[in-house]
């Protein structure tokens, strides 16, 4: 059953690496405009009265994306594109024949909702084809932006300093955009950028936009804006000051501690293309905890970055096409297993292996893109976990622009944040794209290296792999992959949660558009994976069948999902207190049922169910959660989850819980309060922050953090530990 379930993925691939000629394609070499200069810089306030929107290039050739590919759009939109020394403005104004029923329910910076309308201005500076931002603005006014990772991957986390504004009409909605040209990193001498720019009616699921390809926006496929001549960043210097007291306590052994402490981050541009940056007494003070995660199998989890620090110019340090999952990817494979072998995670900087945080005492950092080179650098001293002392970590990367789309490249990294033994790191990589293919579909690959050489472990330590993928939205899709790390590679500055094995994992889908008022998009398809020891032993094997993926005309999503497992312990795996899996090999299937509703509805639901079999038991497990926002001021959710697991050595169940509830008084004053709780750690968070972001690159918090636990299993929580901090910090920009 397995190996049949493992040939069938394989044909249903290449099946799919033959289809893509079946994608639409829309030529972007044909979408061009003149950008002009104006003298006098449109005041921001979501009104189009000033009188530069008079010169603007206007552009009002747009098609329909989503769901209907090159289809006559719904409504009627209009973009104004004009452009100062310092800064791009662009603007749009928005038809809606009902505009009592435009989406606008989040009203906090920082937050998000796939069914939001919204407008995206997307750039390439470098017009290098492979990568570029996005600046996201709903039709309440709030910013959200990215950095393209890898051409098809967006990193939201991004941080980036520009500003917007709208207002709602009788017949519509508009926005005003200003991207400082300082924020930016570009060529002088480039006066051809990419650019592009998308509308979404959240109601709908509808997707505008001016130049796409395979329903998708991406830098290989950008329109482009012509003439951007004399623009200035100034001197590029950023100076980010902040100051931060905080009070915390141990209820356990009864410390309490005082400080205070002033830090600052500076940005400088080099060029306008290479930026500097400087942190002396980093403080992450005001990011978000991590949402908990209840761990069922042997290996460790993966938690994604929040720091702005690092997140800034993260793009760079991509390797190899590793794991960068986006919010869109069709994919069943845990990113746990997808990230490992990454040679360079920022997380493991400033944090311990418990999650704790480390300080950092100065940091420095160089990025950007040099005569067809992308540059990395990154140096830090932070202090050495349960010592007095400090330690020095060290990434280097550089990669070179090859072929039309793709990169090869080198990587270094040096220390290890958890150990004083010397480690080091250095690979290389090669990253495919042909976004223009034929057919119109897209192919990606990925081919790397990387050698490790820990003191104290001699031999065996190189990892690398090979990937192929047609990420196609429509019709055909699929990918293969394959890597080995060898059981003494040790990536300290990187993310691995198993070594000594080789990973096959194959994907293959197809997706239909649904000729329906109601239906919208099918989707079908077959995951494997098979991970095993470089000896040959099978250690995990999974074929995840995916008969049945429905997304209404709504946005209302259904999904059935089956899968075939097979486990071997070679050792017994102790997976709840008192409860152990004998070592021995085992085979067992479950599946699990998944309903969502479309996000701008106000109260949005999901409910999942999972069961079936768990090695040699059973399995339980429902799970729901709830999303209600009554008005753009208040937001509430709820999450509950509980798995039941019955074997023949015990029985256990595992809780997750979780509560929201967010107070936006404005779009720039707001109230955020995330409490969790799971019977694992049989502990209690909360995180509480009001937080003031009067204009961007200027903040205000109030952090609150508490911890519970219920050492008596009754529900009975006590107070273990707490802290309040207040930081404020501000940007001053030459």
């Amino acid at each position: 059953m397995r190996r049949t379930a493992g040939i069938c993925a394989f044909v249903l691939l290449a099946i799919c690496m033959a289809g893509t000629a079946h994608a639409q394609l829309v030529d972007a070499g044909g979408k061009r405009i003149d950008a002009f200069m104006v003298d006098e810089a449109p005041v921001i306030d979501g009104v189009l009265d000033d009188d530069a929107w008079a010169f603007a290039t206007l552009i009002d050739d747009m098609h329909e994306i989503r769901p209907n590919e090159n289809s006559r759009p719904s409504e009627k939109s209009i973009i104004y594109v004009v452009y100062t020394k310092d800064a791009l403005y662009v603007a749009g104004r928005f038809w809606d024949r009902e505009p009592d029923k435009i989406s606008a329910q989040v009203l906090r910076q920082g937050d998000w909702s796939f069914g939001e309308d919204s407008f995206s201005v997307m750039l390439d500076p470098f017009n290098n084809e492979r990568s570029g931002y996005v600046f996201d603005l709903t039709a309440n006014g709030i910013r959200n932006q990215a950095l393209f990772a890898n051409v098809t991957n967006q990193n939201w986390r991004w941080k980036g300093i520009w500003h917007g504004a709208t207002s709602f009409t009788d017949e519509g909605w508009i926005a005003e955009l200003e991207i400082p040209f300082k924020t930016l990193s570009f060529d002088p001498k480039n006066e051809t950028w990419g650019f592009n720019f998308a509308r979404y009616i959240g109601r709908r699921g509808e997707q505008i936009g001016w130049v796409s390809a395979n329903r998708d926006q991406n830098p290989a496929t950008f329109g482009k804006i012509e003439g951007i001549s004399g623009i200035e960043q100034g001197v590029g210097l950023d100076i980010v000051p902040s100051v931060r007291a905080s009070q915390s306590k141990n209820f356990v052994s009864g410390a309490d501690t005082t400080s205070s402490e002033a830090a600052v981050d500076v940005f400088y541009k080099l060029t306008p293309a290479l930026t500097a940056s400087l942190t002396v007494n980093t403080d992450f003070s005001g990011t978000g905890v991590d949402a908990r995660q209840i761990n069922l199998t042997r290996f460790g989890l993966f938690f994604p970055e929040q720091r702005a620090f690092f997140l800034q110019d993260a793009d760079i340090f991509e390797f190899g096409r590793i794991g960068g999952q986006d919010f869109t990817a069709k994919t069943t494979i845990p990113r746990s297993e997808s990230e490992s072998g990454r040679p360079f995670f920022s997380r493991r900087i400033g944090l311990s292996g418990g999650g704790q945080t480390v300080d950092i005492n100065l940091g420095g950092k160089l990025t950007g893109r040099v005569r067809g080179l992308d540059l990395g650098v990154l140096a830090i001293q932070q202090d050495e976990p349960g010592l007095d002392g400090s330690k020095d970590l060290f990434v280097g990367r550089v990669a070179a622009n090859v072929l039309e789309e793709s990169m090869i490249g080198l990587i270094m990294t040096h220390g290890d944040p958890d150990s004083s033994l010397d480690n080091t790191l250095a690979g290389i990589d090669f990253r495919y794209l042909n976004s223009q293919t034929p057919g119109g579909g897209t192919i990606e690959a990925g081919l790397w290296y990387q050698q490790s050489e820990t003191e104290g472990l001699d031999g065996d330590d190189a990892a690398f792999g090979i990937s192929l993928s047609a990420p196609n939205s429509v019709g055909l899709r699929g990918a293969i992959g394959y890597k080995e790390l060898q059981e003494n590679f040790n990536p300290a500055l990187g993310f691995v949660n198993r070594i000594n094995v080789s990973d096959l994992t194959v994907e293959a889908g197809y997706v239909w558009l649904a000729e329906s008022d109601f239906f919208r998009e099918f989707h079908s398809g077959v995951d494997y994976q098979r991970i095993a020891t470089l000896q040959g032993a099978l250690q995990s094997q999974t074929v995840m069948l995916r008969p049945l993926e429905i997304t209404t005309d709504s946005g209302d999503r259904l999904d059935f999902r089956y899968q075939f497992i097979d486990e071997v312990l070679d050792s017994p795996f102790e997976i709840a207190d008192g409860i152990v899996i004998p070592a021995g090999e085992y085979s067992y299937s479950s599946y699990c049922i998944n309903m969502m509703t479309a996000e701008y509805r106000v109260l949005q639901t999901e409910f999942r169910y999972c069961g079936g079999e768990f090695f040699d038991g059973s399995q339980f497990g429902p799970g729901a959660s709830l999303i209600w926002r009554p008005s753009p001021h208040f937001k509430f959710s709820a999450g509950y989850s509980f798995t039941e697991i019955d074997l023949p050595v015990g029985s256990f169940t595992t809780r997750l819980a979780s509560l929201r509830a967010d107070i936006a008084f404005t779009n720039t004053w707001y109230w955020e309060n995330f409490i969790q709780y799971d019977n694992v750690s049989h502990g209690m968070g909360l995180n509480s922050i009001f937080r003031w972001v009067p204009r961007a690159g200027r903040e205000m918090v109030l952090v609150v953090n508490r911890e519970f636990i219920d050492y008596t299993r009754d529900r009975s929580f006590r107070s273990v530990s707490g802290d309040i901090t207040f930081k404020f910090s501000t940007t001053f920009r030459f």
